[in-house]
């Protein structure tokens, strides 16, 4: 993570000039996959979430300050470093941001330096200090941005170290666990998997129910967020019930649908338990505030202006949409129906309740077959097999998720820009 914001220069980007954007990205990268691979194979993961907040403080101090700002970063990480090994490694995410920032600063800060890193030490010991003594955990997460809003305060030149930092710490949060998933992999129980026939059904039924449930909610959905974002009395009671399965238990959502369109329930003649109807609508449930709320933002991002020259040059509502508001929205409803689509694959708690067991047609065996949503196979796999199979299956429905994901925002996003396109 790099930014050049707060360094106090106008930071010219060497790295950039010399090598461009993409070959400077493809390093970093390259350099934190051996660095994790490093501290994986010597068994302490510790050291690369170290590595991973030094490295983000280097990237803005070095082109800002050179070899002192290299130096000035390993001065920091070793501070908190030993922080870290004094009071346990958790700790490190306290002192880690708190420690960087006070011995980056003063190398590429303009103010009272001295001061700053005086603060940091004296707020970094009173904290340590009240944590010891409370044992209270949400120190650790207030601590690191508490201290370093004290020394940012002190000068505002170093808030570029500590927002790439603090920035940090929840990359590591998010990225760690998933690199050590991915490390830990029996490969050949991979390949086993892979080749599994039940495994194939259950993937099939993991992109094909999702994407019936996205297509679902941005059908039904999209027009009802361009309501939302033009506005009409008691939207406010409207936008309520969309959120409203963002904060039902999904256990709970499974037994709505079954009230709602099971037996008795609105429609009586649709097959609800144990079938793809029942999955879907249970998946729709809970991933229906993603689609609507994101489209309803990006129908307000279209300027005005826009469409009121449409229909000043004689476009009625529908070919104003057309032209218009439609292709400048284009972008946050595929955004919707993505995010959409992914939660609907993580979903667990409704679709146990609805179809833990699901009968569906299956194209390569020409037949309707019984299978299960990935959570609940992995689930069952992890239940009656090992934690190996189970992380095998999780590992090929993450790796498939990620070239779905990839290969959406590909053709949505990299293609001609919508606005380019909206008004001839």
């Amino acid at each position: 993570m790099t930014t050049s914001q707060g360094t106090g220069h106008a930071t010219p980007d060497l790295a950039d000039g010399l090598l461009g954007r993409g070959s400077v990205v493809l390093a970093v990268l390259v350099v934190q996959t051996l660095a994790f691979a490093a501290a994986y194979a010597v068994e302490r993961p510790t050291l690369y979430a170290l590595f991973a907040l030094a490295s983000a403080a280097a990237l803005v101090a070095t082109p800002a300050a050179g070899l002192r700002g290299f130096l000035a970063c390993l001065v920091g990480a070793t501070l908190a470093a030993g922080v870290g090994h004094l009071f346990g490694s958790s700790w490190l995410v306290v002192a880690g941001p708190v420690a960087l920032t006070a011995a980056v600063g003063p190398v590429v800060g303009t103010g009272e330096v001295w001061r700053g890193v005086a603060v940091a030490t004296v707020a970094t010991a009173v904290l340590a200090l009240a944590a010891w003594l409370l044992g209270a955990l949400v120190l650790l997460v207030v601590g690191p941005v508490v201290l370093a809003g004290v020394v940012t305060g002190v000068d505002g030149e170093w808030a570029g170290v500590a927002a790439s930092t603090l920035g940090t710490v929840l990359l590591v949060a998010l990225s760690l666990p998933l690199a050590l998933f991915v490390a830990r992999q029996d490969f050949a129980v991979v390949v086993e998997k892979a080749l599994d026939p039940a495994v194939h059904q259950m993937l099939y039924l993991s992109v094909y129910a999702p994407l019936l449930a996205a297509l679902f909610t941005l059908a039904f959905g999209v027009p009802l967020a361009y309501l939302l974002a033009r506005g009409f009395p008691g939207q406010s009671i409207v936008e309520t019930l969309v959120d409203l399965p963002l904060v039902v238990p999904h256990s709970v959502a499974g037994l709505l649908i079954l009230f709602g369109f099971g037996e008795g329930g609105v429609f009586p003649d649709l097959p609800i338990l144990t079938a793809m109807p029942g999955m879907v609508l249970a998946m729709a449930f809970v991933s229906a505030p993603f689609s609507v709320n994101v489209a309803r933002e990006a129908f307000e991002t279209v300027d005005d202006r826009l469409e009121y020259a449409a229909r000043v040059h004689g476009a009625d509502s529908a070919e104003t949409f057309r032209r218009v508001t439609g292709p400048l929205a284009a972008r946050g409803v595929v955004t919707g129906g993505l995010l959409a689509w992914a939660r609907s694959v993580s979903e667990f708690g409704a679709v146990a309740i609805v179809a833990y067991n699901v009968e569906f047609f299956y194209p390569p065996a020409g037949e309707t077959v019984t299978g299960q949503h990935a959570p609940v196979f992995i689930y069952n796999t992890f239940t009656a097999g090992s934690l190996a199979e189970s992380s095998a299956v999780g590992f090929i429905l993450l790796a498939m998720s990620v070239v779905i994901f990839l290969s959406v925002r590909w053709v949505a996003y990299d293609g001609e820009n919508a606005a380019s396109k909206a008004i001839p």
